[in-house]
């Protein structure tokens, strides 16, 4: 190991769930949520792993995802649907980047771009179904709707998706899930009567959750996200047949005997009952993990699974070996698929009450991504 840790991404993993979602969707189409570094595996490798395994497009929140993306040498087509005042439309429409539209002052701005170019703006329109997040409220939605028809008629916009959002579908059985779909299907409508859904516009609506378990929801598209990267959009029904992508390691720095009574690391949360051995891992919260891990996660080190041992600093953290050997160099295993014994990220997410999506997107820029399994090997 080149540097004292590595985020290991292994792209035939990402391939395999990608297939596998491919296939649970049934026939639609495939958009894979590449956004925050395509949850921390690392933009372009990921993306490029993503459409190898059958997706036909990429999804982004932001305008500069997306054009890292055609910096980085991918082709396929992406839509960016987080746009804030002040983004680069010109050069998105430039590079043939798609955009969502929420409201008319955006589809202001785009229309803007749009004539600026020279360029048709390929639009998705979001509704907002009951996330109250992006997309246009039910009252404004007919207003959209208009506006981008005034412009799709001019050669401005060209609208080719309407999208929504689940709020819940994560939690099987929850109320609001059906409240969305029937809201969704309303929007739908009222898009078709004012000739705004014609057979080339995308309909989508499924995050992962919805691709594994609402077939009625997969409509034309689906856009899986953490799901893509192997771990399950709803734990408690299993992992449905997912490989987790990331596993992350670091090299045993230091390595020293103390007395019983020590204490450990700021605040002394920890203070060893027996003479043993300590191991500095360098990896702390700078490089995403969290603070409050101390005492809560196991990492594999020495063949056995090892609590952080006392406060989780910036840069690093100490585990307790006992009698156990370790040496300087030594590789620990902070989380994986779990075939070797290790935590998964599963298990991190569980014991901070959190999700997976937290656990992999937090690992920093420090922590050098190594991809196993490229296509050429």
């Amino acid at each position: 190991m080149a540097t004292p840790a590595q985020a290991r991404v292994d792209l035939a993993a990402i391939r395999h769930n990608v297939a596998l979602l491919k296939e649970r969707a049934g026939g639609a189409e495939l958009m894979g949520a590449v956004k925050a570094d395509a949850y921390g595996h690392g933009l372009v490798p990921t993306s490029e792993a993503v459409i190898e395994g059958g997706a036909s497009r990429l999804g982004t929140a932001f305008v500069r995802e997306a054009l890292e993306l055609r910096a980085g040498g991918v082709t396929a087509p992406i839509l960016s649907w987080l746009i804030t005042p002040g983004e680069p439309l010109d050069e998105a429409l430039d590079k043939d980047i798609e955009l969502s539209a929420s409201d008319a002052g955006l589809l202001g701005e785009i229309e803007a771009a749009a004539r600026r170019t020279g360029r048709t703006a390929r639009l998705h329109l979001e509704a907002d179904t009951g996330m109250s997040r992006g997309g246009s409220p039910p009252a404004a939605w007919q207003g959209l709707l208009d506006g981008a028809l005034k412009l799709q008629a001019e050669g401005v916009v060209e609208i080719v998706g309407l999208w929504s959002h689940f709020a819940c579908a994560d939690i099987p059985g929850h109320p609001s899930i059906e409240q969305q779909q029937e809201a969704f299907r309303t929007a739908l409508k009222l898009a078709e009567r004012a000739g705004a859904a014609g057979s080339h516009v995308i309909r989508h609506l499924a995050n992962s959750a919805a691709t594994v378990t609402l077939p009625e929801a997969r409509y034309d598209l689906v856009r899986p996200g953490i799901a893509m990267y192997g771990l399950s959009p709803i734990p408690e029904l299993g992992d449905f047949g997912l490989r987790p992508a990331m596993t992350l390691v670091a090299q045993a720095g230091l390595v020293k005997r103390v007395p019983e009574g020590s204490g450990v690391s700021y605040a002394h949360l920890y203070v060893t009952d027996r003479e043993t051995t300590l191991g500095l891992v360098p990896l702390g919260y700078a490089d995403g993990i969290l603070r409050h891990a101390t005492g809560r996660v196991e990492v594999l080190a020495g063949g056995r699974r090892r609590p952080i041992a006392g406060r989780v600093c910036m840069d690093q953290f100490m585990i307790d070996m006992g009698d156990d050997p370790l040496s300087a160099g030594d590789e620990v295993v902070l989380f994986g698929p779990g075939d070797g014994g290790e935590p998964t990220a599963q298990e991190w997410a569980d014991n901070l009450g959190t999700i997976t999506h937290e656990i992999v997107t937090r690992i920093g820029s420090r922590v050098p991504r190594v991809y196993e399994h490229r296509r050429s090997e």
